[in-house]
């Protein structure tokens, strides 16, 4: 179902009176007693917020019992909300169920693949494929919705919780009865099974459907494929229980729109988003800050993918920090503008909603560390003041809301199904980290002053005048097509070692490596070259690689742009390119890291057209996002920028951000 050819969030802004940025958190007002309710209105309007997402973990309050509800202090708190000018994003509750659901039905509950259940005591201790919990949930959303379907606060349905955070892979008899009819789907027959499993390896041939189970413990590696499709099995069936919550939403309340927050960042991999993001009215995405020296690039990575996966449309951030988190081994709190700086980063790739988890500081449960918009110290604090700053930024920044991205010239593939068969086991290596070379390449862009978007495979490859594909490990036959296309069509190709390798069923592309692409880029590699984790090579354009090399054959029109000069393949190719027409693919066979990508990229970058749209004396300390007629300079240092080149600019100051109307 489609509401409309425009975006639901403008609904909201519409019923809110104006255009605006949202700005708000989650909100548990039953972890307080009813007196601080009041407080908690009167500060959010100071604050600027103008949304909340509400009773996110409150099924245990909504249901104590099986069959008997409870909303009156709900009731309450929307009335409430409403008459403060505070419009909801309403939950559907589902996340965690209540104690009462799993004393009298412990069947619901995850089971790891060494067969050990995940018992109650934290949260999203549900099978994704469990019957019975589908039943009990739907009854709590059929509840909700026919009580708040009209009510004047609600402006969104907001189904579960950061699906799969937990419990993505379940090893349940449930989810193997599931995994079986998925299966069934998809093959039609058990030939067609084996031979896209390879089964006749290890005496693994299936007579029957029965016979299949999830890869549970085994006595050594599991096979492939049926690793790669219980990825595949895992992401859809979760995907499916977000189908029959929205489905019955629709039913019952078809105005209101209905989304769910991703988990687009880091190291997230089991939940394959843009398949996803067509489930949904409008894409929302939860974000937290990963420490490490690219933090922030990461966090601009994550939120440039999200709002690709969106189409370019604005979506919801409906979840990141505003200091400290709870969860890492060491939980440092954010430097002064790093807030803003976080937020307005997300706004800039498409954002038209910041949020936070949470409202209120928790004073007790496992989150109380986890800093909020209303921290322990009340609003008497410097991060309660840096709170209300950003909600009035936010609020002089409405002429942004509701502009689309402006398209890169520069496109990083990203493909979760390469990202989950290049980190299997029994590989070249183990050392393998998908999402660390691609945002060594998007870092690499932002140093030399270049705008870049992070897409999905199946996103718009045309539009582009250079593509990135790093570790492109599973390569369809008709992905292959497309990219050849694209480079016929005058676009240039980049893509790196472990590309190329195997199709859909994770087979390999027979004939040399780099199997589906070899052809395209005019080489041929007989056999990887993986590095210890002590080892590196030199290459003589003064870049130094690690992880990866290979023993590269070039075909006569392929243009070598360097040599290794150390280690087992020295004087052999490291990086090439050949031209195709007006157009190019070129492969990079070793991990350079940030530094040498950097040293590399005019080599490709010259061929493709591309230059950076900021002054080149700015050195990279300067990342431009652009929202329509909107640029946004964000500063990625710690001191102070003259961005006064660009009229109305001035000084940037540290973590600063300015935002330019150039229309």
């Amino acid at each position: 179902m489609t509401l409309s050819n425009e975006l639901p969030i403008r609904r909201w802004l519409r019923r809110a009176g104006s255009a605006r940025l949202e700005f708000g958190a989650d909100y548990n007002p039953d972890q307080w007693p009813r007196e601080v309710w009041d407080d908690d209105v009167r500060a959010m309007r100071e604050a600027g917020v103008t949304i909340v997402s509400l009773a996110i973990f409150s099924w245990a309050r909504l249901e104590p019992r099986a069959g008997e509800f409870d909303f009156t202090w709900l009731d309450e708190v929307m009335d409430l909300l409403h008459a403060g000018g505070i419009s909801v994003d309403l939950a559907t509750a589902t996340a965690s169920p209540p104690p009462w659901l799993t004393r009298e039905h412990p069947e619901i509950l995850p089971v790891t693949r060494t067969g050990e259940t995940l018992w109650p005591g934290a949260r999203q201790h549900w099978r994704p494929t469990s019957p019975v919990f589908r039943e009990h949930a739907l009854r709590l959303v059929r509840e909700l919705a026919t009580r708040y379907g009209d009510h004047p606060a609600l402006v969104a349905w907001h189904v579960n919780n950061e699906l799969g955070c937990h419990n993505v892979y379940d090893y349940s008899d449930d989810a193997a009865a599931a995994f079986r009819i998925w299966l069934r789907h998809r093959y039609g027959t058990v030939e067609a099974l084996n031979h896209a499993w390879g089964t006749a390896f290890w005496s693994q041939r299936y007579d029957d459907f029965e016979e299949i189970l999830p890869p549970r413990l085994a006595a050594s590696h599991p096979n492939p494929t049926q690793q790669l499709d219980f990825k595949r099995f895992s992401s859809d069936a979760l995907k499916d229980h977000l189908r029959a919550e929205r489905d019955l939403l629709r039913e019952l309340t078809p105005e209101v729109p209905v989304t769910t927050n991703f988990m687009v960042m880091g190291q997230q991999k089991p939940m394959n988003y843009a398949d996803w993001a067509g489930e949904v009215d409008f894409v929302s995405n939860d974000h937290y800050v990963l420490p490490g020296p690219q933090a922030r690039d990461e966090l601009s990575f994550s939120a440039n993918l999200t709002g690709n996966i969106a189409g370019g449309r604005p979506w919801f951030l409906m979840e990141h920090s505003t200091s400290a988190v709870n969860w890492q081994p060491v939980n440092v709190a954010k430097k002064p503008g790093e807030l803003a700086r976080d937020s307005l980063t997300h706004v800039a790739h498409g954002a038209d909603a910041v949020c936070f988890f949470q409202w209120r500081q928790s004073k007790a449960g496992a989150e109380k560390y986890h800093s909020a918009m209303l921290p322990h110290a009340g609003t008497d604090s410097d991060l309660f003041r840096a709170v209300a700053r950003l909600g009035e930024r936010l609020h002089e920044l409405a002429p942004v809301a509701g502009s689309h991205r402006r398209r890169a010239d520069v496109g990083i593939i990203h493909d979760w199904e390469s990202w989950w068969v290049a980190e299997h086991d029994s590989h070249p290596t183990d050392r393998l980290n998908y999402p660390q070379e691609a945002l060594d390449w998007y870092t690499a862009l932002l140093d030399a002053g270049i705008r870049a978007d992070v897409l999905p495979a199946d996103g718009p490859l045309q539009e582009y005048r250079l593509l990135i594909a790093p570790i492109l490990h599973v390569v369809p036959a008709a992905l292959a097509d497309r990219l050849r296309d694209f480079v016929a069509g005058g676009g240039h190709l980049v893509t790196t070692y472990f590309s190329g390798i195997v199709d859909e069923n994770d087979h390999i592309w027979l004939g040399g490596y780099p199997g589906a692409l070899r052809d395209l880029l005019g080489i041929r590699i007989e056999e990887f070259g993986p590095l210890l984790d002590d080892e590196s090579v030199e290459l003589d354009n003064g870049t130094t690689g690690s992880l990866w090399t290979d023993r590269i054959d070039v075909g006569d029109d392929v243009e070598v742009l360097a040599h290794y000069k150390t280690g087992e393949q020295a004087e052999r190719a490291a990086v090439t390119r050949r031209e195709v027409g007006s157009g190019s693919a070129a492969y990079v066979s070793t991990r350079l890291g940030p530094d040498g990508l950097a040293a590399l990229l005019p080599e490709l970058l010259g061929p493709a057209g591309v230059t950076g749209e900021l002054p080149p004396e700015w050195g990279g300390r300067v990342e431009l996002a652009i929202r329509g007629d909107h640029w946004f300079l964000i500063n990625r240092t710690d001191e102070a920028v003259d961005v006064s080149a660009l009229p109305g600019a001035g000084i940037l100051e540290p973590r600063g951000v300015v935002v330019l109307h150039r229309g």
